[in-house]
Formats: C-alpha cells, structure tokens, sequence
C-alpha cells in the first residue's frame, strides 16, 4: 500500500496511456499541403422556409458514421445521410429532399446544440427554452427532460464513459449535472429531471459582481466538457478568457484555472475577450479554446500551468456562434469564422497559413469532423446551408518536392488500431448501410423486404455485431462505480486521480 502512494506521477502517466488513452499517431512529412473538396451542400429549410443552423454532430459509432444531425434556430432537428450519392447538378434544396431522412420539431425555440448518447440510440437538444430534452431517435419520441437553467443552454457535454451522465452551461451563468437515470415526475410520457448539482456564477466578471444580473452574457458560460479522466469539468465563459477546471465530486470551487494571459491577475487585459468554444481530442490530452481575440489557444492537460502550448490565427470569431472543432487523432484544427469561410490547421505547423474552405456566404458557425469516415467535415453557416467537405493531404517527397508523382494522397483523421486491422483484413469499407438504431430511407426499405426469417437471422447478427464492437472499441478506463451518487460523490475508500494529479495547482 505504501509502494502504490509512493509511486511516481510519471508512471500514473504512462499506465494512463496505456489503459486507453492512446491514439495512433502519423508519421511527420516535412513537405505536406492539405487538399479540401465540397462533397455537397444542402438547405436547411422547413416546409419552404429557411432557417440558419446553429449545431451539427455526425453520429459517434463506426455503424452510423454517416449520419449528422443538424439543429436550427426555429427548433428543428434534421438527420442527414451523408453517404447519399450527390449529384453535382443538384440545388441544396434537390440535395435536401434526398439526404435528409428525419425531421421534427424539438424545441418551441432555438435549439444551440446537439450530442449523440447511447450508441447513438438518442440525441441530446439544448435549446433557448432553458431546458435539454432526451429524444429516443429510433421511435422519435422524447423520453426525457432536464429543467433548472433559467436561461439559454449553450452547451453540454455526455460523460465519457456513462452516456446518463451529462454536463451543460447556461446563459444564466451556471453549469450543472445530470443524470438521466434520475427522474423525478412525469408529463405526457415525459420525465422530468433535475440537476444533481449546480454551480452558479461559475464565470462571474468583476464588473457584473458589481452591478448584478443586469446583462446575461456577462456571465454566461459558453462551453462545457467532460474530460477524460471521467470526473473533471472544463468551463468557459463570455467574460474572459480563462479556462476553469472542476471535481465533480467537490464543486464549491475550481481545482485549476488556465488563460493565454502569462499575468492571470491582470484582469483588465483578458476582460475584453470571450472563449466561443472548447473542443478535446480523443484521448483527452489536447483541449483547444477559440477565444474572441480571433485565436485559437492549444492546451495539453497535462502542462496546463505552462498556458497554452500553440496558439492559431487567420479566422474572425466575430460572435459566441463560432465553434472550434481538434480532430480526433490531435493532429488538426477546424473552425469556422465571421467571415464566411472555415479554416483547417496543421496542429505541428501553427506557423504556416491555415487551408481556407470556400464555400459560404456569410458566417460559418457550427464545425464538425467525422469521428471514423476519414476526412469528412462538416460546416454550418447562416447562409442556411451545411456543406459536406473531403479532406485529403498531399505528402511530397523531401528527394524530389517538385514531382508530383511521388505524392502520396491521404486523408485526415486518423482510423483506430481495431478498425484499421479489420480493413486490412477484410480489405473493404465497413457497411455504411447497416443501422438498426437509425434507419435510412434505403435501409428501411431493405429490411422490409427481406423474409421473416432472413429478418430474423439478422437481428442475432446485428446484436453480436453490436456486442463485438463494444468490445472492440478503443475506450477510456472505466467508471469504478455505476450509481449516480457514487459516481459524483464516491465514498473516501475509492480514490481517484484526477487532473489535479497531473500538474501543479497555483493557489
């Protein structure tokens, strides 16, 4: 017992790396450009009125990797095939008709954002309504909704590991917990559910200490994350440009603070500036933060008291709309921008230009990468359109940088060790086609003309399928516990390391 307290951080470090934190990382090219194509467009209109979108998410299981849901500010939510073979002659609206395959109505008002839980069996909507609902999508229904904000939700954040665990962030300045597994009435087969904690005035400036709640975006938290380690909160806020670090097991105040700033007392010098976005890799090492100054700040969690580690500049975040999206391998960075285009960096190259997407007509708000079909992007712009992108990267040869036949075509994101394997092996792309949970027009319309006994076969195969890719899959160490109460308060014999472990505090 004695050795186990004793033992070096580094070797926390390294088992944590081990445990499932890993990601499988490129080799450097030196000479390296990215290539970016508009796969296609499509409108976001309702019954012949457009709307602007606010939040895009593509689907986060191998097995339904081309689906994205789209939200927008007249309380819609539309699900979008993106393997649907486009047409290049097709208008947004042609392309609209055929790719989308889902629609309804999920808020009264503008829904900010959307998360996949569950497998992608249910989508999370959180809306200008001040409350988040929980949509079953396959019998799309709402089974679930979560009430105690009283202002806007901006953002929110599903555990990483228990998906009925989730954070969020409010316009009225607080962030809260939940836990769906906590219902405490019911309404028209709607359960309504509470918080099981709340920090109010999580980003509170001085001046609006000073005169009150007169303006809501003084304090308002503008995003929310669940980081890896399972038990620790990263908010941001309007205010400034600080990054604040939470236990959920002890919320009274933070463990950790962060800014660009190297003078974090100087509050003058960061009051004019307000993060739009966070945004984390898949192994929860790098945390990026799109700030107002019109940067984008690099964090790695482990050096948090060293301040960002890169910083990027070329877009305009004019707005809190404009979100920032790391790509699941670490290795680049998508953002939209004021001025109408997104922008793609090279994370080992900050010095060099950012890869423009031309495309939109006006600011490009919600971004999004596609977390297991290679190179896939997704933008959302209030020139109610989203536009599919392929990302490719031409990779010359150091011998010989002016042949172009020596140049290797790759695509961004990584594919995990399991999924790459079975590529190799089975040397075929995995069935795009396949999603019990959420069927597609073409999906739908083969299941039902299959035999009954066929049907049959292929729901035990579907279920192994399913179980086998839980198995498969690349996680982060598991939850010691499972109940609400023990995950957020666990008893004082289960010890567990949080970010506080990984760096030095400053008082």
């Amino acid at each position: 017992m004695e050795n186990s307290r004793s033992r070096s951080i580094f070797v926390d470090i390294g088992l944590r790396e081990l445990n499932g934190f890993r990601v499988r990382k490129r080799p450097f090219f030196a000479d390296s450009e990215l290539v970016c194509r508009e796969i296609a467009g499509v409108a976001v209109e309702h019954d012949g009125y457009r709307t602007p979108p606010l939040a895009v998410s593509f689907c986060k299981s191998i097995r339904h990797s081309q689906v994205f849901a789209v939200s927008d500010e007249d309380g819609h939510v539309s699900l979008f095939n993106s393997n649907h073979k486009f047409a290049s002659s097709a208008t947004h609206q042609e392309n609209t008709e055929n790719a989308r395959f889902r629609d309804w109505i999920a808020h009264n008002n503008a829904v900010f954002d959307v998360s996949w839980i569950k497998g992608d069996s249910c989508l999370l909507t959180a809306s200008g309504d001040q409350t988040i609902k929980v949509w079953d999508v396959e019998e799309n229904k709402c089974t679930g909704v979560l009430i105690g904000h009283t202002g806007t939700v901006k953002s929110m954040c599903p555990h990483p590991t228990n998906s009925d665990l989730l954070v969020s962030g409010s316009r009225d300045g607080c962030f809260a917990l939940w836990d769906l597994r906590c219902k405490s009435s019911s309404h028209k087969e709607e359960f309504c559910i509470n918080s099981t904690g709340m920090v109010k005035g999580a980003h509170l400036s001085p001046l609006s200490k000073r005169i009150g709640r007169r303006k809501a975006a003084s304090s308002s938290i503008t995003s929310v994350l669940f980081l890896k380690d399972e038990i620790t909160i990263a908010t941001a806020g309007a205010p400034d440009s600080a990054l604040k670090f939470w236990d959920t097991r002890k919320l009274k105040v933070p463990i950790a603070q962060a800014s660009p700033q190297s003078d974090t007392t100087n509050t003058k010098e960061k009051s004019a500036h307000g993060i739009a976005s966070l945004s984390q890799d898949s192994s929860g090492t790098f945390l990026t933060a799109s700030c107002k100054d019109n940067r984008i700040y690099l964090y790695n969690i482990l050096q948090l008291d060293k301040g960002p580690v890169q910083s990027f500049s070329g877009c305009r975040i004019g707005s809190f709309f404009v979100r920032t999206m790391i790509s699941p391998d670490g290795e680049h960075i998508l953002s939209g921008s004021s001025d109408g285009n997104a922008y793609i960096w090279q994370v080992n190259k900050p010095q060099v230009d950012p890869t423009i997407l031309k495309g939109h007509d006006n600011e490009v708000s919600a971004v999004d990468w596609s977390p297991s079909e290679i190179g896939k992007v997704v933008t959302a712009s209030d020139d109610f359109t989203v536009r599919l992108w392929n990302i490719e990267i031409n990779r010359c040869s150091s011998a010989n940088p002016t042949a172009s036949t020596s140049r290797v075509k790759r695509r961004v994101t990584a594919l995990s060790n399991i999924e790459a394997k079975e590529r190799l092996e089975s040397n075929k792309e995995p069935d795009n086609q396949s999603m019990p949970n959420i069927r597609t027009p073409e999906a739908q319309m083969k299941k039902t003309s299959s035999s009954s006994s066929s049907s049959s076969s292929s729901s035990s195969s579907l279920s192994l399928s399913s179980l086998e890719e839980d198995k498969m899959c690349e996680k982060t160490p598991e939850t010691a516990v499972s109940s609400p109460s023990s995950v957020l308060n666990p008893p004082s014999s289960v010890k567990r390391r949080t970010i506080r472990d990984y760096f030095l505090v400053t008082p």
